[in-house]
């Protein structure tokens, strides 16, 4: 065995979904980087446009832009049918696209549950069987495709007051060994990814206020990077990754553990 070729991506096919900003900016700009050629898709057609170009002047990899409002099944389907028009087949696909919604218990409206389990969980499970046929197109046990779903730890332990998000992050955990145990067997695996505290869009106030707190939880004292994020992507869609199937990764500097004090 090469093991100098274990995390190697290049040339492979990518769609990173919330591709334009944040966490899924940063797996666009590591399979990029990597040599992989990356679709990226977002609601934002200038962001979406922006970041793609950006990216592939830096290369050596290739990045596309084909924006869409996962929200919407139909949108979810066009995204589906432009991609199949460029490519016969897709190597990687993920489902990193998410939306949260912070209010209190007695305030939380009903249509945040409509909305950010709509977007989170069901557009997930929407997008991987709109994708299915590209995903298996070349796909066998021994050179599979991957599908990496975006969770959070806020799916494994609840410390704020989104509760549709941390619902919805849970079940998007258990949609993924469902689809692994089924997309397994033909050489389509699934995996899961629960980041911790990273600099985005959607922790962006969170860390405004309280970074100072947020990292003294964190046990290796910081939060995360874009190399942490990218680098488990790669690993999970390269030959190192060719038996992970239905894992939940916590990619969080230890922060679902928590410190523990030195005696």
């Amino acid at each position: 065995m090469n093991y100098n070729k274990l995390f190697d991506v290049k040339g492979k096919v990518v769609l990173v979904t919330g591709g334009s900003r944040g966490i899924g900016e940063m797996i666009a700009t590591g399979f990029v980087a990597a040599g992989a050629k990356v679709y990226i898709s977002s609601r934002s057609v200038e962001a979406c446009e922006k970041v793609a170009s950006e990216l592939s002047l830096k290369g050596p990899g290739q990045c596309i832009s084909i924006p869409a409002d996962l929200a919407k099944l139909e949108e979810v389907h066009r995204l589906v049918a432009e991609l199949s028009a460029k490519e016969d087949h897709l190597d990687v696909l993920v489902n990193n696209a998410g939306a949260t919604w912070g209010e209190t218990f007695s305030d939380y409206p009903d249509k945040a549950f409509d909305k950010i389990v709509t977007l989170n969980l069901k557009r997930v499970f929407s997008l991987t069987q709109a994708c299915y046929e590209l995903l298996k197109a070349k796909a066998t046990t021994s050179n599979p495709s991957s599908v990496i779903n975006i969770g959070s730890v806020d799916g494994i332990r609840a410390i704020q007051e989104t509760y549709a998000y941390s619902a919805s992050k849970a079940g998007l955990h258990q949609l993924t060994r469902h689809l692994a145990g089924r997309l397994g067997e033909e050489g389509i695996l699934v995996n899961a990814i629960a980041p911790g505290p990273f600099q985005s869009k959607m922790m962006k106030a969170t860390l405004d206020a309280f970074g100072d707190i947020i990292v003294s939880k964190v046990p290796v004292g910081r939060i995360g990077s874009a190399e942490d994020i990218a680098g488990t992507c790669i690993y999970l869609a390269s030959r190192a990754g060719n038996y992970t199937n239905g894992a939940l990764i916590t990619v969080d500097g230890g922060v679902t553990i928590g410190n523990i004090s030195k005696m």
